[in-house]
């Protein structure tokens, strides 16, 4: 019997209860998937309706519980190369369906053994609607997932030493700690990344456009960046609250003063405009799926993005510094998407244009990047 055909028929998991606990006492009983355990983190939804994967690895999601919208998770197994990053991200999953039988002969194998492998605890047969909709009513909040325990008193009392988001430093959990090099040693155009917690596309996206990355760990000095002899500086994605990021911050004020093309991506994005001046904020509930319409006002066009996150800048805050100009804006809410620098060589979007997942709409970002770079 093939892989593909013993886990379509293998039989379901067996039903361990769980519970998954908000912060504001709110509760809904389910069942145990992944790691038998209980996870703590601040919970979000996903609206896409595919690249489960491709989301559970993404580094802007550490230390948050995924609830997917999307009915079904798992049926299509696991493959490795569609991995954004070396390990699951997220700190907890809460599922509607989820099944361990897959549709898809090129994967690795079922999605249990994976969650299992990376030890994150999950729960399934949850009403996931009713759960996203307490969310973009009271706003993004912590949570607890228990497979050990039921006792909500216990749990309440365990999430309260759960610090908040909102001022938690996290870039420094997921970049890496020592530089590394990508792509052809004759490259034609050398670009210097900061890790944030860079998503593994965005570096194919470059190496694919001809380009040698070295990708640099987060708190790299402007001296060592340098010495690289870049043609481009990439600000990446990442996690946590970009306003507690002052070291950071401080590099890309000096990188800016080096006249060298930039380009920032979702926190990288939120750090760029960090330099100039501009406050960043909370959101209530962020931004997260693959089909949020964002408008160029460069070329009046609109396209289709993927998101994730739970931080932005502050509209009234870019709009009355002079150094900057709006680019993009979310037609859903209005919120500030892309800013470019008027006296620099430099710009930002808040959304993802290397998506996995997502649409492929924005992907003339890296080619507008290297043609600032050439110029």
């Amino acid at each position: 019997m093939s892989k593909f055909v013993k886990h379509y028929f293998m039989k379901q998991l067996e039903k361990v209860p769980a519970v998954v606990l908000l912060e504001d006492g709110t509760f809904f009983y389910g069942y145990a998937a992944g790691k038998i355990g209980t996870t703590f983190g601040e919970i979000c939804f996903n609206t896409g309706m595919t690249g489960y994967q491709e989301v559970f690895t993404d580094p802007s999601y550490f230390g948050q519980i995924l609830v997917t919208t999307n009915v079904h998770i798992g049926n299509y197994g696991i493959y490795e190369l569609e991995s954004e990053s070396n390990k699951v991200q997220i700190a907890g999953l809460i599922t509607r369906n989820y099944t361990n039988a897959y549709s898809r002969p090129m994967a690795d194998g079922p999605i249990q053994d994976y969650l299992i492998q990376h030890g994150l605890v999950a729960i399934t047969d949850i009403d996931t609607r009713a759960i996203v909709r307490h969310i973009r009513s009271k706003g993004a909040m912590n949570a607890v997932i228990s497979s050990e325990t039921l006792d909500l008193e216990v749990l309440k009392a365990k999430l309260k030493a759960v610090p908040s988001m909102e001022g938690l430093e996290l870039a420094s959990k997921v970049s890496t700690q020592q530089a590394y090099e990508l792509g052809e040693a004759d490259a034609p155009l050398r670009v210097a990344v900061l890790d944030y917690g860079a998503k593994r596309n965005i570096l194919r996206s470059l190496a694919e456009r001809g380009c040698l990355l070295r990708v640099f760990p987060h708190n790299s000095s402007v001296a060592d960046i340098m010495a690289f002899k870049p043609n481009g500086i990439m600000l990446s994605n990442g996690p946590g609250d970009p306003a507690v990021m002052p070291a950071e911050i401080k590099v890309i004020q000096e990188i800016l003063q080096q006249d060298i093309p930039v380009f920032g991506i979702c926190l990288g994005h939120q750090l760029l405009a960090s330099a100039v001046g501009v406050k960043t904020f909370k959101m209530h509930h962020g931004h997260r799926g693959i089909n949020h319409p964002v408008k160029n006002l460069l070329t009046g066009k609109s396209e289709i993005t993927s998101q994730n996150h739970g931080f932005g800048v502050d509209p009234d805050s870019v709009r009355s510094n002079e150094q900057l100009e709006i680019t993009h804006l979310n037609l859903n809410d209005d919120t500030i998407e892309g800013i470019r620098l008027k006296n620099k060589k430099a710009f930002s979007v808040q959304y993802h244009p290397e998506a996995c997942p997502g649409p492929h709409d924005s992907r003339y970002l890296f080619d507008d990047f290297i043609k600032l770079m050439q110029a």
